[in-house]
């Protein structure tokens, strides 16, 4: 019984540990200029955003995010590595809900 209840107690430590450094990594974002975001990375998140404008750039670790704002008026994070490989995108609006609790 001792052990069951430790081996959970375990599981969630290690949870909590996980979740708190996927927050700290996300929370590195740091807004940087146009001028500093390599040729490729500008290049591939104009094709990705098919006309939409680019608000602000964010340098996360070794990637970097192109904020766009759609013509609904949401706005979109789209992540790319250094060489201009698209990574992926997210909602921006429910990036910062999630950073408010």
């Amino acid at each position: 019984m001792k052990t069951g209840k430790l081996i959970v107690s375990g599981l969630v430590a290690a949870s909590l540990s996980i979740a708190v450094a996927a927050q700290a990594a996300e929370e590195k974002e740091q807004e940087i200029k146009a001028s500093d975001v390599p040729a490729a990375v500008q290049k591939a998140a104009d094709t990705q955003a098919k006309g939409a404008k680019i608000v602000r750039w964010e340098k996360e670790g070794d990637n970097y995010e192109a904020v766009i704002t759609k013509k609904s008026g949401k706005e979109i994070g789209m992540k790319f590595n250094a060489d201009g490989k698209f990574l992926g995108k997210h909602s921006e609006s429910k990036e910062h809900q999630e950073k408010k609790y």
